[in-house]
């Protein structure tokens, strides 16, 4: 068989490997820079807006602090996920950049082909058999755990990074150590913070190993630390990791672990394997190895069985490592240990909890494990068998993987595909914001708070308009500085003193309380496309465009009129029972009855649902009864998921009435809702049966 070694140019098979996988696995639609349709949905919208603000704000000191975006709460560019080692790299050419840009779709292409190349140079270390090599890289690319966080988190897809520092750490020989780790750290640490917790935890791990085994001396050894350490610190002070006195550490830990049966369970990702059972927040501890790399056990054990010694060997060698991925599997399962359905706890002082609280999600500190125990069933099946039996079973290993795992990585390519956009829709399509653009530096929410229900919608408007916002979705926040804002808030509100320099996007809570307090002489309160905004001094600016004010008589419920258009992606009073957390999209229905106030004019001859209904193939129709005030108008059975369409008419008697009340109760009951996690889908327990998308008024 061909030596790899000895053949340099067949070191380019794992990076066209990668850009292959990568189009077959997310698709071309996300390289293109001014595409965002795919960045919408989710944790990646932050991601972006966070990016955008960034790249038009003045250069700070440190370089990754992200004032605009957050305001008084504070912000960087770490704490919006936004990759700020690219952020930093694209931010100098901001003007030559086109005004919609998005560097996360070349992001994940890079990731894709490091991941093949470093898996690549893994396999290096235990055969120069360049299919070998190629096959066991393939293994590390079609990665379940990594294809989730490509949907998810972009930043966190950088696995690369933990088989780098297994690399170098498994590396008989590592020359200019200094240069290879330090490298390595300083560019982790300017991308994700779980990440760096993982690669400094091996490059410890590797340093005390090489100080024991005196491969290095004592004075290099605290040198090497003493230096890299002060090399990391820069760079998460310059990330802005420290630009928060408090809020680091957030509740979580326990609640995001990994189950303990997670190597095993396929959580949707299988095409053979069922779910198994477990806890509302083992989703961050996904880590399925794929049946693939599972039918590996078989022979891999056969072969430590015939001869356990190059394994054994291999661990003695690197102690230390083995104890670091002992403590990074614990930490996965943290101190509440779920088995399937079952949880044992065990209890650890406050303290340890506050610590470990810093990375809440500690699911995720597996990944150095999962990588490793692949690694482990390769280097058997490699030692253990000839080339023409360990070949065939890496191939047919690779081939499962990919079939099996189809199902989750093809649904990741469906939301990386969507129609390609340089904009998000938005709401916000009457004149007024435009105005308003004009008129406030700032928009501001009221109460703030981190991630409320309209963040993405305000910190939208305000990156396109050049606004300052601190309506924010933050991986962490200052807890003293919400509470300072919020304190601030409410003294506004009782005293009806507002900042000149901001626009108010009031929430229903803060609707109450601002009515009371209006100056109704300067200040304009009222509903713009379904928001209630209070703009300070409005009344008396010239350029302003009129508006017409509900001021002190503004209700709970705005009256809508013929023609109007309701949209339901963020709560709404409107939705007065029966009703799911809002999605991007809309609403879901929680159990068999739910409810819709609104309030109508006596113009309005009827109602339009434009609605979802949970339709699957084995629960294949949903009825749908509406009444309206009481008086049954409709009775139906969706038997598709989307394109439903639900026409209410209002009966002439109801219309008569709404002369004196123009409260119109909308009650649908849905005796076929039922929950996910009846069907066996996934371990979601709301009973849902419609969709409320949008409801229109003619």
């Amino acid at each position: 068989m061909t030596d790899s070694s000895r053949h340099p140019a067949l070191g380019l098979l794992p990076l066209l490997f990668g850009v292959l996988a990568f189009f077959w696995v997310i698709g071309p639609q996300a390289l293109n820079p001014q595409n965002i349709a795919w960045l919408e949905q989710g944790d990646t919208a932050t991601h972006y807006l966070g990016w955008v603000f960034f790249r038009h704000s003045p250069w700070t000191f440190p370089l990754g602090l992200n004032p605009a975006y957050g305001l008084e709460l504070g912000s960087a560019i770490i704490f919006s996920d936004s990759n700020p080692l690219l952020a930093l790299l694209f931010k100098p050419f901001s003007a030559w950049l086109p005004p919609t840009f998005q560097y996360f779709g070349l992001w994940l292409l890079a990731c894709f082909v490091l991941q093949a190349w470093f898996g690549w140079k893994l396999l290096g270390l235990i055969t120069t058999n360049p299919w070998t090599r190629l096959l066991g890289a393939g293994l590390l690319v079609f990665s379940p755990p990594l294809f989730l966080r490509m949907g998810w988190h972009p930043s966190l897809a950088g696995h690369f990074l933990i088989l780098a520092a297994l690399y170098l750490a498994l590396l008989p020989n590592l020359q200019r150590r200094y240069l290879a780790w330090g490298t390595l750290l300083a560019v982790t640490a300017l991308i994700h913070a779980y990440l760096l917790a993982m690669v400094a935890l091996i490059w410890v791990a590797d340093l005390l190993g090489q100080a024991f085994s005196r491969r290095l001396t004592l004075r290099h050894s605290l040198t090497e630390a003493v230096a890299l350490f002060a090399l990391v610190s820069l760079c998460c002070w310059q990330a802005g990791y420290f630009s928060i006195a408090d809020g680091a550490a957030s509740g979580g830990f326990g609640l995001y672990r990994m189950n303990l049966l997670a190597p095993v369970d396929p959580a949707g990702w299988s095409l053979l394997l069922p779910n198994l059972p477990q806890a509302s927040g083992d989703y961050e501890g996904f880590n399925y190895l794929g049946l693939g790399v599972l039918l590996l056990v078989p022979p891999a054990l056969l072969a430590w069985l015939g001869n356990r010694q190059p394994l054994k060997e291999q661990m003695r060698a690197r102690p230390w490592l083995v104890l670091a991925l002992l403590g990074l599997w614990l930490f996965a399962l943290s101190n509440q240990i779920g088995i399937g359905g079952w949880t044992i706890h065990y209890p650890l002082p406050e303290k340890i909890i506050g610590l470990a609280s810093i990375f809440r999600a500690s699911g995720r500190m597996f990944w150095p494990v999962f990588y490793g125990l692949i690694l482990t069933l390769i280097f058997l099946v490699v030692r253990g068998y000839r080339p023409r039996v360990a070949i065939p079973l890496l191939a047919l290993a690779l081939l499962i993987q990919i079939v099996d795992t189809r199902d989750g990585w093809m649904g990741l390519r469906e939301g990386k595909m969507t129609a390609s956009s340089s904009t998000w829709n938005s709401p916000m399509g009457d004149p007024f914001w435009s105005s308003a653009a004009a008129h406030y530096p700032n928009v501001r929410s009221l109460m703030p708070q981190n991630q409320a229900e309209r963040w993405q919608m305000i910190a939208g408007f305000a990156a396109t308009h050049g606004l300052h916002t601190d309506a924010v979705y933050l991986g962490r926040m200052s807890v003293s500085a919400l509470v300072r804002a919020q304190q601030s808030a409410r003294q506004r509100l009782d005293s009806g003193h507002y900042d000149s320099d901001s626009l108010y996007i009031l929430d229903d809570d803060a609707l109450a309380d601002a009515a009371k307090t209006i100056n109704s002489d300067a200040d304009l309160l009222t509903r713009v496309d379904g928001l209630v905004v209070l703009a300070p001094g409005w009344k008396r600016c010239a350029a302003c465009l009129p508006m017409q004010d509900e001021g002190r008589s503004i209700s709970l419920i705005p009256l809508t009129h013929p023609g109007q258009a309701l949209t339901f992606n963020y709560s709404s009073r409107q939705l007065s029972h029966g009703w799911a957390t809002p999605e991007s999209w809309g609403t879901w229905s929680n159990g068999r009855q739910a409810q819709i106030a609104l309030r109508v004019t006596p113009q309005a001859r009827g109602l339009v649902i434009d609605a979802l209904a949970f339709i699957q193939p084995q629960h294949a129709a949903q009825r749908v009864i509406a009444s309206l005030n009481g008086e049954p108008v409709l009775s139906t059975q969706l038997t598709q998921l989307q394109g439903n369409r639900l026409e209410l008419p209002i009966s002439p008697a109801i219309r008569q009435r709404l002369k004196d009340d123009d409260r119109l109760n909308i009650e649908l009951q849905l005796p076929d809702a039922i929950s996910p996690q009846a069907l066996g889908i996934n371990d979601d327990a709301r009973l849902m049966g419609l969709g409320l998308k949008t409801l229109t008024v003619y």
